[in-house]
């Protein structure tokens, strides 16, 4: 079994690196790139060079190319020469309003050495549109760029290599940090008392412990999918799906620096969320309510997140449908041709004939009307939030039990018919005693390879369900940033949901393996039955 377990994990590996490459491939090789700006409001309003130079600033935020403007340059140059005071040095000046006129700028020294230093990138100049000796007019400035294109490869590459970021005490590169550690202190706002604090990390607990499930958390292991630009703008992929989506929860606390005194607050800041403030200054409140840098937080809120929502709610829906389709797949199975055969196989024809999405509404009218259950997430009562989960749970249940109940009455059948059955019935024993140790065993080899990937998928949500509901989940992200291009989450979410079909697998031949002894999953069986 371990030969067989690595070959498929190194299998699986190079699948998984194969479609995220050829996702990417498609995104930003085989679409065209300006496609990122159909819902871009700033983009119209940019005018002449300010418009070109903001589809560059985008490209590069996207991942499509680097770049290295003119004016970043100077900055390094005669910052290096002369401090903090460069930009009011007439050689600094000089070098700036170079690139202002486009016949003398080629002749200009800096430009020259900016040309030398990129000359393996394209580089771009953009001249002042409407220049006149009087000056340039609004929207004319020039600008001097060197663009690198991202290949497939390195783009691959450097997202694989960056996937998994590790917290350290040097992780914070700040001269005026001078006290770097990682180690166990008292913690105020645990039960636990005590959590694991870094100074140098980015985040100041890096593992704590708190009254939300699985009341352990760690802040110092991240999963950096990349950065959504257009369907959360500006806001990280993990950060998306795993932040809380309810409304604030206050409570009476008190900030660090006010630790042992009289002074509460009413405030919702998850204070074991505190991350490093590399500004400038800080603000003056923030100095006052705490005792160092991290000062950056979050605020704590109700509900489950937008992976919570959509696992709860697949979870449920696989037990349901496990429990009911199975037993009922059974009973149909053993009353062959019976009424309750008769009826289940009506069933299975209705779930399988009508589309998904109007036997959805037929619940939805259902629930509302004759049972008044809330309609949409946002309309549940306060206090009994839980009610908005039924309707859903239950619509994604619906097509599953009915697929569950054909083929577990398929393959009662098929074994009820083998010739084993017909010799332990010879044997004479009992009915009862051929289905509960013969057929139903043999039969549920089928069914149980399937469990884990069922229970894995809870995580992909479900698109129709949850739109038709307004669950605030995962299901239609992909769908979202396939219309919108939002690059790094379509890449995310396929990655994602490759990684999961792929564990569901190995962790489905482990389960069967385990089920039935039979099954070998040794290389020198064939991975078939002994």
């Amino acid at each position: 079994m371990g030969k067989y377990l690595l070959k498929r994990i190194l299998f699986s590996i190079f699948s998984l690196v194969c479609v995220v490459g050829i996702v990417m491939l498609l995104v930003y090789s085989l679409i065209k790139r300006s496609v990122i700006f159909q819902s871009d409001d700033m983009w119209g309003k940019k005018a002449l060079n300010d418009q070109q130079m903001y589809e560059y600033t985008m490209y590069q935020k996207y991942g499509y190319l680097t770049f290295v403007d003119y004016g970043s340059f100077l900055k390094e140059k005669y910052s290096a020469k002369y401090g903090e005071g460069y930009e009011s040095q007439p050689d600094y000046i000089a070098d700036r309003d170079a690139i202002k006129d486009p016949k003398t700028y080629e002749s200009n020294t800096s430009v020259q050495e900016f040309k030398e230093k990129y000359k393996g990138d394209n580089i771009v100049y953009m001249e002042p549109k409407n220049y006149s000796t009087g000056g340039m007019k609004p929207g004319g400035r020039p600008y001097l760029i060197a663009s690198h294109e991202k290949s497939v490869f390195s783009r691959l590459w450097n997202y694989f290599t960056g996937l998994i970021t590790v917290e350290h005490k040097n992780m914070v590169q700040d001269e005026r940090l001078t006290d770097r550690y990682v180690r166990f202190e008292k913690d105020p706002y645990s039960w636990a008392g005590f959590a694991l604090v870094g100074s140098g990390t980015q985040h100041k607990y890096l593992l704590y412990f708190d009254e939300r499930f699985p009341f352990i958390h760690q802040n110092f292991i991240h999963f950096n999918f990349g950065t959504s630009y257009t369907t959360y703008r500006g806001q990280e992929i993990t950060s998306v799906i795993s932040e809380k989506t309810g409304d604030l929860k206050i409570t009476r606390q008190q900030f660090p620096a006010k630790l042992g005194t009289d002074e509460w607050e009413d405030t919702a800041i998850d204070f074991h969320s505190l991350q490093y403030n590399s500004a400038e200054n800080i603000n003056p409140a923030d100095a006052e309510n705490f005792n160092d840098r991290y000062t950056v937080y979050t605020f704590r809120k109700t509900g489950l997140s937008m992976l919570g929502n959509s696992f709860v709610i697949g979870l449920v829906s696989v037990i349901i449908s496990y429990v009911l389709g199975v037993s009922i797949g059974i009973l149909m199975a053993r009353k062959k041709d019976k009424l309750v055969d008769k009826l289940g196989k009506a069933y299975i024809v209705f779930i399988s004939a009508v589309p998904s999405l109007a036997y959805i509404f037929i619940v939805a009218a259902i629930g509302t009307q004759v049972f008044g259950l809330p309609y949409k997430f946002a309309t549940a009562p306060k206090g009994a939030q839980i009610l908005a989960y039924i309707l859903p749970t239950i619509s994604l249940s619906l097509g599953s039990i009915g697929s569950l109940m054909k083929w577990t009455r398929r393959y009662m059948i098929d074994q009820m018919n083998s010739d084993y059955v017909k010799f332990a019935r010879a044997e004479g024993m009992s009915e009862k005693e051929i289905y509960n140790i013969h057929i139903s065993r043999n039969a549920f080899i089928y069914l149980v390879h399937g469990i884990p990937s069922s229970i894995l998928f809870c995580l992909t949500g479900a698109l129709m369900t949850e739109r038709v509901y307004g669950v605030p989940g995962v299901g239609g992200l992909l769908i979202n940033a396939i219309n919108l291009h939002d690059n790094a989450v379509i890449v995310a979410m396929t990655g994602i949901i490759t990684a999961i079909s792929i564990i569901g697998q190995i962790l489905g031949d482990l389960l069967l393996a385990k089920y039935d002894p039979r099954i070998s999953l040794s290389s020198d069986s064939g991975g078939g039955r002994k």
